[in-house]
């Protein structure tokens, strides 16, 4: 069974900081992509980051240098640093792995609130 499982959100001021994780189980985690995705209320769910399974990452647009993505193949664990938040970052973020052989495989997490108010 595949489980992705996001931790770290939460309510922060703006400028601040979160880390956010999440654990993958039931995947050949070194073999997948693995991206942090968000959702602001009436929004389409838009890519934050990425980290592709060799390393090597892009970021959204808005990200702007604020974020960065990271990831332990060891403890099969993507964390995606966020700095210098802003209003605007409010939204539920999602964990995704991606695999692509002769089919794609992508499974999801459940998603961890981030609030970034005063």
């Amino acid at each position: 069974q595949v489980q992705l499982v996001e931790s770290g959100g939460g309510l922060v001021q703006p400028g601040g900081s979160l880390r956010l994780s999440c654990v993958a189980s039931g995947i050949s985690f070194r073999l997948n992509d693995m991206n942090w995705y968000r959702q602001a209320p009436g929004n389409q769910r838009e890519l934050v980051a990425r980290i592709a399974s060799g390393g090597s990452t892009n970021y959204g647009d808005f990200v702007k240098g604020r974020f960065t993505i990271s990831r332990d193949n060891a403890k099969n664990t993507v964390y995606l640093q966020m700095n210098n938040l802003e209003p605007e970052d409010t939204a539920v973020y999602y964990c995704n792995s991606r695999r692509e052989l002769l089919i794609t495989t992508n499974y999801w997490g459940q998603g961890t609130q981030v609030i970034v108010s005063s």
